[in-house]
């Protein structure tokens, strides 16, 4: 691969991940809006809300691990090296990180708004 061409990573990522490849990015840009949109309702960070959203964290990010090894064709006794180790950490810190804004974000907007901070 002498050349960077977009298009090739775009086709790989389409045959791994088939309609997830869009519903994915749609699904985080609307969790990005959500999690200002709640964030400035609210006026700071609920604590409570945060920690349950850090635990569904935890969670989400073994389940992205999960979808990481059904949509590849390796799985976890195929990593060998500290880059296939750091790609493991990358996978699940992505998932633990996108699940937590979204379980905030969905407690925000079926919650009732915590008032602004004095």
């Amino acid at each position: 691969m002498k050349t960077y061409d977009p298009l090739v990573f775009l086709a790989v990522f389409q045959e791994m991940l088939g309609p997830l490849l869009w519903i994915l990015p749609l699904l985080a840009l609307g969790t990005a809006v959500g999690f200002g949109w709640v964030w400035r309702r609210d006026g700071h960070l609920v604590s409570r809300r945060l920690v349950q959203s850090e635990l569904l964290g935890l969670l989400g990010g073994g389940v992205a691990l999960v979808v990481m090894a059904a949509v590849s064709s390796s799985g976890f006794t195929d990593a060998a090296g500290p880059a296939d180790w750091f790609l493991i950490l990358i996978v699940y810190g992505t998932g633990f990180v996108a699940t937590m804004l979204l379980a905030y974000t969905v407690m925000g907007l079926l919650g009732r708004p915590s008032g602004r901070a004095t």
